[in-house]
């Protein structure tokens, strides 16, 4: 059992950059692996970055391009994601999910729980 909540969210410039927290609570999130997925209105979900429960394996989409930086601290229950020089197309909801699995993965059906998601909006 574990409970996600995403802040950090927010409106910011092209350019601009925002740090996504998740808390975490449960037995099981320091041996999960998370990811952080993103949603604009109208299209998929879609994968951004994964990290693995030691924090010691991470995986990006293409399109982060050295943006974005997934980061864990266990004894914090945080997962965090940097994003740096925000564009526009980065608009999104942006979700933290956790899997059973020790390892993250980009797979939607790979994770068990998710957040509410937090606004990310990115103006030109």
């Amino acid at each position: 059992q574990v409970q996600l909540v995403e802040s950090g969210g927010g409106l910011v410039q092209a350019g601009g950059s925002l740090r996504l927290s998740c808390a975490a609570s449960g037995r099981t999130f320091s041996r999960s692996g998370m990811g952080w997925f993103r949603q604009a209105p109208g299209k998929e979900r879609e994968f951004v970055a994964a990290i693995s429960w030691s924090g010691s394996s991470t995986y990006y989409a293409d399109f982060v391009k050295e943006r974005f930086t997934i980061s864990r601290d266990n004894a914090k229950n945080t997962v965090l994601l940097q994003m740096n020089s925000l564009k526009p197309e980065d608009t999104a909801v942006y979700y933290c999910a956790a899997s059973s699995r020790a390892y993250g993965s980009s797979a939607i059906s790979q994770y068990n729980y998710w957040g509410q998601g937090t606004q990310v909006t990115v103006s030109s």
